[in-house]
């Protein structure tokens, strides 16, 4: 009998929300996804010694650390996933690369396209040397929208005429929210643009295979100022953004993004038409499908062995949720670093979309124009 493999190490730095939805991750990923190399939750990080400790017993990792810069000396180390606020991801993505770790950053790549293209210059430096990285857009893993991706390439709707995108949330829709990282532009980089936005575009792009080849943006800030911890606080970032986007193989694309839609939780809402047919799709019903050929349209429920991710989880009609596309991520992620092959999303990928997300705030600026009431 051959020896086991030894385990990658892996790190996460960040423990909050999205650091809690990846820790999940890298402990079931090996249960369902027994072939991908074998992994170790070596360390949690985070800069309050108190919480990532209690967040790491949580999850079961090993240890814990408060300077991430540390992690990186270590030999037992190989998988560094990046989980804090965006304008940390840049320094330590690119410290992890040229330290040789396998690197996961989650969206977005960073907080401005020149961060991105340094760090797809350092991507594709440490590719060369076999180490390899990816963006964490986990939407990709959906197995509803990846089989809304085949769909499309197949020809199955036709040439994508229209795409109707909007992603809503409420958790700010109370003026009296109050403040966070995430509405400081020096932290966030953006506000719902990049959050909620940044899924929106990279979808448009996996789902057509199409670049976006221009763009027309408008922003939108509700609430001014928010309850901070020594009083109320300036908000730097939008509340809401709609941009028009066209694509490369002549679509164009209607896009809406808000946190402040009362009664929305996380609805992210996608139609596609095309010459032949059209395709739906609801984040609220993540296993359903609709595709209408002409025929009146007929819900596809995407729980089938055969449908795209479904053989790892559960008999048909069982539904997944959520946190199930991280681990499959996860399992993408470990699959390219085990066979040597380039993982995607990539950082050309996250670069790609820093760039739509740029020219938005840009044309936002630049096109605005009042029309006197008669």
């Amino acid at each position: 009998m051959s020896p086991a493999p030894t385990p990658l190490g892996v790190a996460v730095v960040g423990h909050s929300f999205m650091g809690k939805a990846h820790s999940n991750a890298w402990r079931n990923v090996s249960a369902f996804y027994p072939d991908v190399p074998p992994v170790a939750r070596r360390v949690l990080v985070g800069r309050d010694a108190a919480r990532v400790g209690e967040a790491a017993h949580q999850f079961g990792w090993e240890e814990t650390e408060t300077d991430w810069r540390r992690v990186l000396e270590r030999d037992d180390i190989q998988v560094v996933d990046v989980c804090t606020p965006g304008h940390l991801h840049y320094e330590i993505a690119l410290a992890a690369l040229e330290a040789g770790k396998h690197v996961l950053v989650e969206k977005p790549l960073s907080n401005s396209t020149s961060e991105a293209e340094r760090l797809v210059e350092a991507a594709a430096s440490a590719r060369a040397r076999g180490v390899q990285s990816m963006v964490g857009f986990n939407y990709r893993r959906v197995p509803a929208l990846e089989l809304a991706r085949s769909f499309v390439a197949e020809g199955r709707i036709g040439a994508v005429r229209e795409i109707r995108a909007a992603y809503l949330q409420d958790w700010l829709a109370d003026d009296q929210a109050p403040m966070t990282w995430r509405l400081r532009r020096e932290q966030a980089g953006s506000g719902v643009l990049g959050d909620l936005g940044s899924h929106v575009v990279d979808l448009l792009r996996f789902l057509t295979a199409d670049d976006i080849s221009w763009v027309e943006g408008h922003l939108a800030t509700f609430v001014p100022t928010r309850p901070g911890a020594d009083g109320p606080e300036q908000v730097t970032v939008d509340d809401a953004a709609w941009a028009l986007l066209g694509l490369t193989g002549g679509a164009v694309a209607s896009v809406e993004v808000s946190r402040m839609a009362f009664g929305r939780k996380n609805g992210l809402r996608l139609e596609l038409y095309g010459s032949r047919g059209s395709l739906t799709f609801d984040l609220e019903r993540l296993n359903e499908l609709w595709v209408d050929t002409g025929d009146g349209g007929t819900r596809v429920l995407v729980t089938e062995p055969h449908h795209p991710y479904l053989d790892a989880w559960w008999p048909p009609g069982h539904v997944l949720g959520w946190d199930h596309t991280f681990t499959t991520q996860a399992a993408e992620f470990l699959h390219a670093i085990g066979t040597g092959t380039a993982p995607t999303p990539s950082f050309e990928d996250g670069l790609a979309v820093q760039q739509v997300l740029d020219a938005v705030e840009r044309t936002a600026a630049d096109r605005h124009e009042t029309i006197s009431a008669s």
